[in-house]
């Protein structure tokens, strides 16, 4: 079993409702939890429901939202942990606080599907409940999102499964010798 580094990291996948990250993000839990690696996904969901209950989604709203998830992702990394964010978390200025917050052990993982391929899959209804202005400010239909412009990783997942892109991740973790191969 390796022996986890000292300090742990941080995933922060971005990207579109849809796009996979949450997917993608749960299969490299897994593969890392069975390498032995403490590992914490903060589900965007999730922490909505749990730390940001009462927050809309204005700009500041959703940039509030993200500072806290960035918060307990530092926290989890700078003590071991390999804390892993599956947010869309739309703005790039929020992202790059972040990525100076937590340091050399950022990754950015821009999950890159086009905002088609998002609404083909949407099993919620939420683009075309967007769409009808039944949700307002729905990024990438009313609300901004703002591509990374040099993310860590960029996975292109209109062509591939998530156990394909999972497994490109993990290759680049054991590149850069976040986690041993």
């Amino acid at each position: 079993m390796p022996t986890p580094p000292p300090e742990g990291f941080c995933l922060w996948f971005t990207g579109l409702s849809g796009s996979g990250k949450s997917t993608i993000a749960e299969i490299v839990v897994d593969q890392l939890r069975q390498r032995g690696y403490n590992v914490e996904l903060l589900d965007g969901d999730e922490i909505r429901e749990n730390l940001s209950k009462g927050l809309g989604f204005s700009k500041d709203d959703r940039d509030t939202n993200i500072r806290r998830i960035g918060y307990v992702a530092w926290l989890l990394a700078r003590n071991g942990v390999v804390s892993i964010t599956a947010a869309i978390s739309p703005y790039r200025e929020v992202r790059d606080e972040i990525r100076e917050m937590i340091g050399k052990n950022f990754v950015e993982v821009f999950v890159a599907t086009s905002l088609e391929v998002c609404e083909e899959r949407d099993v919620k209804g939420l683009y075309k409940k967007a769409r009808t202005g039944e949700i307002p400010q729905f990024t990438g239909v009313s609300d901004p999102y703002e591509p990374p412009e040099n993310p860590e990783v960029r996975l292109e997942t209109h062509d591939r499964d998530a156990e394909k892109s999972a497994a490109d991740l993990i290759g680049y973790l054991e590149d850069r010798g976040l986690v041993e191969a």
